[in-house]
């Protein structure tokens, strides 16, 4: 699994961070303080609820507010103008958590070998590529991924980190390995024929497997795997598509991201948040 990125398709919303009421969503410079560590690499930035989207200077901001829209509604899912779940949010801003999104691998890899934001200790973000983000033409919008990425791992993993931890042993974890049907530190060679979760990316290590696995059964019950088109492209590797699919073959996983006490998104989010009157 590679680092993690952001998307919106309105251009100025008002809504609430953790701590106030952030004025409007636009693309704004890098604010000054701390975060000009990001200056030598990024040029556009946008706060939601105080998680931070950053965006190199040829990224189009249209990519950059789709992202952040995005991060919104799984945040404030009831677009309410309020986090959902505070606690996981407070988690977030207690690691300067931060999507950074690039037009392609090159521009991302000229910026961490100059790794200016890492020496400043910021080390909880997540990588998207423009070519990714709200890509059209039917092709999957990546930002669907890589913002819950950011979420589940720096978020619910240190709000509940018994819970969502993305290590061994955790109640999570435990559902991984039922999915995979066994504990594999690695990627296995094979998986057993019975196992419905695959990823075979030996880059991919157990948390990250973790990380994956709750994006697969959450987006699954959201709606956001279901078309025959996108469950030929996913089948090698997830194998519950669709809502009534992890409710009824992978139960454990199912209640606990249904559990109310976490507030997980209910609906999936389509690049347009909105506040309600």
């Amino acid at each position: 699994m590679r680092n993690f990125i952001l998307l919106l398709a309105v251009t100025m919303l008002p809504f609430l961070t953790a701590k106030a009421q952030t004025p409007k969503l636009k693309v704004s410079p890098i604010p000054k303080g701390k975060l000009m560590a990001f200056a030598p690499a990024f040029s556009k930035y946008i706060s939601v609820f105080g998680i931070h989207v950053f965006a190199t200077k040829r990224t189009p901001d249209s990519k950059v507010l789709h992202a952040a829209a995005v991060l919104a509604e799984y945040l404030d899912n009831d677009e309410n103008g309020k986090p959902d779940n505070q606690q996981v949010v407070n988690a977030l801003n207690s690691r300067d958590a931060y999507l950074e999104i690039f037009v392609n691998e090159r521009e991302l890899e000229k910026v961490h070998d100059r790794g200016k934001h890492f020496e400043e200790g910021f080390h909880y973000g997540i990588s998207q590529f423009v070519g990714e983000t709200n890509p059209g033409n039917g092709r999957f919008d990546a930002t669907l991924e890589e913002v819950f990425h950011l979420i589940t791992h720096h978020g619910y993993g240190n709000a509940y980190p018994r819970i969502f931890g993305a290590r061994s042993g955790t109640k999570i974890a435990k559902c991984l390995d039922l999915a995979r049907k066994g504990h594999f530190a690695q990627v296995p060679d094979s998986y057993p024929e019975d196992a419905w979760f695959t990823y075979d990316d030996e880059s991919c290590e157990y948390g990250c497997m973790i990380t994956e696995y709750i994006y697969w059964a959450m987006t699954s019950m959201l709606g956001a795997q279901k078309s025959i088109r996108r469950q030929r492209e996913i089948e090698h590797e997830w194998r519950l598509p669709t809502y009534e699919l992890v409710r009824k073959g992978d139960p454990d996983v199912y209640k606990l991201l249904s559990d109310p006490k976490y507030k997980f998104p209910k609906n999936l989010p389509d690049g347009k948040y909105k506040i309600s009157d």
